[in-house]
């Protein structure tokens, strides 16, 4: 019997599944999930999904909080997810600032890239979901579908527009996760 390709999705961390902070999220005290994405993500989990997280984290390179705080942050969030039934396969990030010139940081594919690589998948059809333009951009441009929740800086991203044709907009991760798993989504053929 020929084995079902597996069945990704592709999430921004901060704003998506975590509050997001203009001043950065920079130790476990200040990772809060929203309301509902833990569950949105066992959900998934639940429903034959692998997530993987990819997440722009300058701090990093601005020296804002060391790679310690960053992987205390994720245990955090492994530990939480676990409580649920819930995981997260991988989490992908980019520690460079904008004038390191990089080519993992979002808008730049190269992060979805190195997924689509680790992972042996053909990101064509994976729906990727952000708070902001340049995750969606990221995912456009190696063949995601655009999913905007609007949690974290989304609300402000919708009303600025611009956003890539077919871009689906959710109020959060848990409506995004319904309509994945039990709505239109639901529907559709897994991606290959």
């Amino acid at each position: 019997m020929p084995q079902t390709p597996p069945r990704f999705v592709i999430l921004d961390r901060d704003g998506v599944i975590n509050l997001d902070s203009d001043q950065f999220i920079k130790s476990p005290d200040e990772w809060i999930p929203i309301a509902g994405s833990l569950e949105a993500i066992a959900a998934m989990n639940q429903a034959g999904y692998r997530v993987v997280v990819a997440s722009n984290q300058s701090g990093i390179g601005r020296g804002l909080f060391e790679m310690s705080a960053l992987n205390a942050m994720h245990e955090k969030m492994y530990k939480a997810l676990a409580n649920l039934g819930g995981r997260v396969d991988a989490v992908f990030f980019c520690p460079h600032t904008a004038a390191d010139a990089c080519d993992c940081r979002k808008p730049k594919p190269g992060m979805l890239e190195q997924i689509s690589e680790r992972f042996g998948v053909e990101l064509k059809g994976v729906p990727v979901v952000g708070d902001s333009l340049r995750d969606l951009e990221a995912g456009v441009a190696v063949g995601c579908t655009p999913h905007l929740v609007r949690t974290g800086k989304g609300q402000k991203t919708l009303d600025k527009g611009g956003l890539p044709p077919g871009t689906r907009i959710h109020d959060d991760l848990r409506a995004f996760s319904r309509w994945l798993t039990i709505g239109e989504g639901a529907q559709r053929p897994p991606a290959s």
